[in-house]
């Protein structure tokens, strides 16, 4: 160590080193923080850096009003579930192509249908919905659109306001929720919370009308959306030109 003070001797490393003494980076006051340390730039701003932080978190998180769009939006609730009752349909076609098996229960017993009762067929919903003859082309249509579960509920629905016994009613209510109200049915058809509440707390004690809204609401759901599509297709168009047809040739 003598030798070095007496001679001026330093290493070579530190021959023109040059000391900076500026501002610290940001990028660098960052690193310094990491391991451990602490700037003093860092120090002054430590309380408003957690203000900023905290801002600038507030500012990312989502606005939560626009989760609830739908409650101000001018859409009717008949929309809604249109809209739900295509994805139904899509998705019971999906289940009937990969199982390929399809239980279609028998139609209803009625007589062959004049001219003038298929033509009163497209005048309105009721006046198809009250012929047997007419339910059973229209549930014929529904089933290549993937939706006659809806007549088949609005069916049961109807027996069952037929029955007088108290334990065939209770039975019959047990097996019309299993088969259309149950979210585990493949048959489910499409009903707002509404009317699936109203119906949980008929389910306790079952009467002939206990989905009396129920089947109102697929009633509609089929006059609005399935019976216009209906009045279009090929299985009604082809009953209209063949009864024209018999009729221009008798």
């Amino acid at each position: 160590m003598c030798l070095r003070k007496r001679s001026g001797y330093r290493p070579p490393d530190l021959i023109n080193a040059k000391i900076y003494t500026g501002p610290i980076p940001a990028e660098r006051g960052g690193e310094l923080a990491m391991g451990g340390g602490r700037s003093e730039t860092s120090a002054l701003s430590g309380t408003g850096g957690g203000r900023d932080a905290t801002t600038t978190q507030n500012s990312q998180r989502p606005n939560a009003c626009c989760f609830c769009w739908c409650c101000c939006c001018s859409c009717s609730c008949l929309t809604v579930r249109n809209e739900e009752e295509r994805r139904r349909r899509r998705r019971r076609k999906r289940i009937s192509q990969d199982t390929k098996m399809e239980t279609i229960p028998n139609c209803e017993a009625c007589t062959k249908p004049s001219m003038e009762e298929i033509r009163l067929w497209s005048q309105s919903f009721d006046k198809l919905m009250r012929n047997p003859a007419g339910r059973n082309v229209f549930r014929e249509f529904l089933r290549t659109e993937y939706s006659e579960e809806n007549m088949l509920f609005w069916l049961a629905c109807e027996d069952l306001k037929q029955e007088i016994n108290k334990g065939a009613i209770e039975e019959k209510a047990r097996s019309i929720y299993e088969d259309y109200i149950s979210i585990l049915s493949p048959k489910e058809v499409s009903l707002d919370a509404r009317v699936r509440e109203v119906i949980n707390r008929k389910m306790q004690d079952p009467t002939p009308h206990a989905f009396e809204d129920a089947q109102l609401q697929i009633y509609t759901l089929m006059h609005r959306d399935s019976y216009p599509r209906f009045l279009s297709s090929s299985i009604y168009r082809s009953l209209v030109h063949g009864g024209s047809r018999t009729s221009s040739e008798s």
